[in-house]
């Protein structure tokens, strides 16, 4: 216990008294020794270094440099450093793989994300955009004959016939045939029309059906096209034309796209590659615009312009 050299030191002090030298015994008598006179009984002042020493004993002194040398436990703020590097480092691979784990998870719901379709109801015309064919416009045929509008609009992505026309060469534009296919299917003629301005994608699209339905003085217009295609057609409605009216967006009921398995596919792959790629440049305020080739290029080179098989 710590109280026990206090103990020791207090024994020690009462059981010398004055410091004096043992008796001499001779005879019968007795008397102490004259070698030296008795000396006082030293002060407690003395002692105190002895008796609070124990106290500090188990307190050690902090290890200091010595001939340019460091004690082992100075390497302590090595030590923290080293710590703090790979602390440090493992937050760093984990927030990578967080992230790459993320990333793959969005990457394979994007195909879902795309796709985006509207209760339908009646509006006040069915829009076909260009693409696909006869798809859509059977599409719009069967929503016409369940009755949600009394019209059916087509657009008209002539760049390819034009040209051709040009040349004295007679070839059915993308609106000549989905006429023929909702003729075919038992559409009267006075309920197709044809939205004669040239587009080359859907913005240009988009930009003919909501100034058509303006014109119209009608408030809603359904739109028909693919699955992957449905959600890049709400961002440029809301973002470009969503003043002139509103659009319920509608799929083709047998789309091939498979959404939660598009990596599998060439034909989804594709799909979702153009589509992210449009919404990014929609969101960037559309920087890239299509620029179709010109007539004379075509006739200087004697090449077919391809087919805008979709106005996407």
């Amino acid at each position: 216990m710590v109280l026990g050299p206090y103990f020791d030191a207090g024994c020690f002090l009462l059981g010398r008294r004055h410091n004096q030298k043992p008796l001499i015994k001779k005879g019968k008598g007795a008397r102490r020794s004259p070698s030296r006179t008795p000396r006082s009984v030293p002060s407690l002042a003395t002692y105190l270094p002895f008796l609070w020493a124990p106290a500090f004993q188990g307190l050690k002194s902090r290890p200091l440099k010595v001939d340019g040398k460091m004690d082992a436990t100075n390497d302590a703020p090595k030590r923290n450093r080293s710590l703090a590097v790979h602390i440090l480092l493992w937050t760093t691979v984990l927030a990578v793989l967080l992230g790459a784990a993320g990333a793959t998870v969005a990457l394979l719901g994007v195909g879902k994300w795309l796709v985006r379709e509207d209760p339908l109801q009646p509006t006040t015309a069915i829009a076909v955009l260009s693409g696909n064919t006869p798809d859509r416009a059977l599409e719009a045929a069967q929503l016409y004959y369940d009755g949600y509008a009394k019209e059916i609009w087509l657009t008209h992505p002539g760049l390819r016939v034009d040209s051709l026309a040009e040349l004295g060469i007679r070839y059915p534009a993308e609106d000549d045939v989905n006429t023929r296919v909702l003729r075919r299917v038992g559409i009267p003629a006075k309920s197709i029309h044809v939205l004669e301005t040239p587009i080359v994608n859907t913005d240009q699209e988009l930009e003919v059906i909501s100034a058509t339905l303006q014109s119209r003085g009608g408030q809603k217009v359904i739109i028909v096209t693919n699955k992957a295609h449905t959600r890049r057609v709400h961002v440029l409605w809301d973002k470009y034309f969503a003043g002139r009216g509103q659009i319920i967006v509608h799929a083709v009921s047998d789309d091939p796209f498979q959404p939660g398995h598009w990596w599998k596919y060439s034909g989804s792959l594709t799909q979702v590659v153009h589509e992210v790629l449009g919404i990014m440049n929609c969101w960037a305020g559309l920087p890239v615009e299509a620029t179709p080739l010109k007539n004379s290029a075509v006739m200087a080179n004697g090449e077919n312009v391809p087919e805008h098989s979709a106005a996407d």
